[in-house]
Parts: C-alpha cells; sequence; structure tokens
C-alpha cells in the first residue's frame, strides 16, 4: 500500500464515522452490549475457578509411618512425595506437633494426659496441585515400603472435579452462544450500514477504482468503531467490578470462601481479548460485508 492511499485509507474510515453517526452509534452499542455480557461472564468464570482451585488447595492426603520408622526413612519417603508431579507441597506433622494441635481442641481435658496418646501419628500432609490425581497418588503411596495407613477424601475430591468440569462446559457454552449471538447482530448492523452506501460504492467501481481502495475506507472504519465498542464496556466493567466485589465482601462477610480475584488480574486478560474481539469482528463484518456490493 502507497503511503498517500494509506492516509487516505485512514482519513475516509474516519470521515465515515461521523458521516454515517446512526450507523456508528448502533454499531457501537451492539459491540458494547454484547462484550460486556461477555465480561460480565468472564470475570465471573475466573472468580469461580479461583474458589473452587483455593479449596482444591486445602484438600490433603495424610499418610502415617510404620511404627519404628526412623528419621532417615520419613525424609526419604517425604523426598519420594515431592518429586510425584500430583504433589503441590507437603509439610511434616511430627507426633509432639500433632498433639500440640490437638490438645489445642480438648481444652482442659488434655491436661490428664501425662504422655502423649499419639506418639506413633507422626504424618505427612500431602497438598494436590489437581484433586482429580488424588487416587492415582494413593495408588502409589499404597506400594512405598513405611508407610502404614493413608488418609483420604474421595467425596470431598470428587465433587470439586465434578464441580470443575460443570464450570468448563457451562461457562464455554455461554461464552460461544454470546459470540455467536454477537457476530449475528453485528453482522446485521454492519450490512444495514453499508447496504445504506451502496450507491457511494458503486461510484467508485464505475470510476476504475478496485476492490481494495474501495473496502479498505470500510474495513478502517469497521476497526475503529470495534475498538471504540470494546473500549467502552472494559472502562465500565473495570469501574464496576471494584464496586460489586466490595459490595459482596461487606454484605457477605460470613462466606469466608468468597474471595475474589484483584480487578488486575481479571482485566489484564479481559481487556486485549476483548479489544482484539472487538477490532476482528469490525474487520470481518465490514470486509465481508463490503464484498457483497463490489460487484456492479
Amino acid at each position: 500500500m502507497k503511503i498517500r492511499t494509506f492516509f487516505y485509507t485512514v482519513e475516509q474510515g474516519v470521515v465515515g464515522i461521523f458521516k454515517n453517526k446512526w450507523f456508528t452509534v448502533a454499531t457501537v452499542a451492539t459491540i458494547s452490549a454484547c462484550l460486556f455480557v461477555f465480561g460480565i461472564f468472564y470475570a465471573i468464570a475466573f472468580n469461580v475457578a479461583n474458589i473452587v482451585q483455593t479449596a482444591e488447595e486445602n484438600v490433603s492426603v495424610t499418610v502415617f509411618f510404620d511404627e519404628g520408622t526412623s528419621e532417615e526413612g520419613i525424609e526419604e519417603i517425604g523426598e519420594m512425595i515431592g518429586r510425584r508431579s500430583e504433589v503441590y507441597r507437603y509439610e511434616y506433622i511430627s507426633a509432639e506437633q500433632a498433639w500440640e494441635d490437638f490438645s489445642v481442641q480438648l481444652g482442659e481435658y488434655a491436661e490428664g494426659f501425662t504422655e502423649n496418646p499419639l506418639a506413633n501419628c507422626a504424618n505427612y500432609q500431602i497438598y494436590l496441585s489437581d484433586v482429580s490425581k488424588q487416587n492415582q497418588l494413593v495408588n502409589y503411596l499404597k506400594g512405598v515400603e513405611g508407610i502404614r495407613k493413608i488418609n483420604k477424601s474421595d467425596f470431598t475430591a470428587d465433587t470439586l472435579s465434578g464441580i470443575n468440569m460443570v464450570l468448563i462446559y457451562v461457562f464455554a457454552g455461554i461464552i460461544l452462544i454470546l459470540f455467536a449471538v454477537s457476530v449475528f447482530l453485528i453482522s446485521n448492523t454492519v450490512t444495514m450500514g453499508i447496504s445504506v452506501r451502496k450507491e457511494e460504492i458503486n461510484i467508485m467501481k464505475y470510476v476504475g477504482a478496485t476492490d481494495f481502495f474501495v473496502r479498505a475506507p470500510f474495513v478502517f472504519e469497521g476497526m475503529i468503531i470495534g475498538l471504540i465498542g470494546a473500549a467502552i464496556p472494559m472502562g465500565l466493567l473495570y469501574y464496576l467490578y471494584g464496586i460489586a466485589t466490595a459490595f459482596v465482601e461487606e454484605k457477605f462477610a460470613f462466606l469466608s470462601f468468597l474471595t475474589f480475584l484483584p480487578a488486575y488480574e481479571i482485566f489484564q486478560y479481559l481487556v486485549p481479548f476483548s479489544l482484539l474481539i472487538g477490532v476482528g469482528i469490525g474487520f470481518l463484518g465490514s470486509f465481508f460485508t463490503v464484498r457483497k456490493h463490489l460487484k456492479v
């Protein structure tokens, strides 16, 4: 593309935005509405996934050792556990620490014990990187020499794994539906706008303009409109996200598991992705719609 042609394209694209105000407003509103709804579901999905992940990190498998296992043997078992891909982290709980923690729960009743009743209860608390791999880890641990007992929670692991799968399918379905509706609405809006300017396209073709020369200003115009249509809901969502999360945390403080991600963690991916979608929809909508009117 020549420099002169490039500046002509930019100039005509900007002029087209202000020349067809109602078309611009309608297209921006359509893109903004679709991406606003998309952004809401995106923020909800990421926060719910974060809550589930936090719950997963608190699910642990506990292993107890054979009586008389040496400290070296316990350390060796710990090293073997640490090398497993299923393990997020693990923590050694000595018999003394186990009794100290338990005696806090017993309160004054703990004073009646002269010896540690949990003398053989030293253990490793193993936290998983993915709860769906709990059985895989347990099967491995059953074959490790020196381990006499393994405590696990099948119900919790299965429940969290099920929630993860449901979330993936539900939000993927919602996002696909929203995207399909967005493309349909925006395509129709762009079609109406360009159909009104069909005569302008025909005149340009009759005087010998190439398809590229005719199409370029419309495509650039569509991309600018898509960019504006994406920027507006992102700014609005960023403002509303802080208000909404603060309100929920204040009014539902008793729900301690409701921990929301900071705004920057949500929007550092949502903003560029939404802007890309807006520009992409503007480009595709204009490109294919103008192509229908190039044959005169």
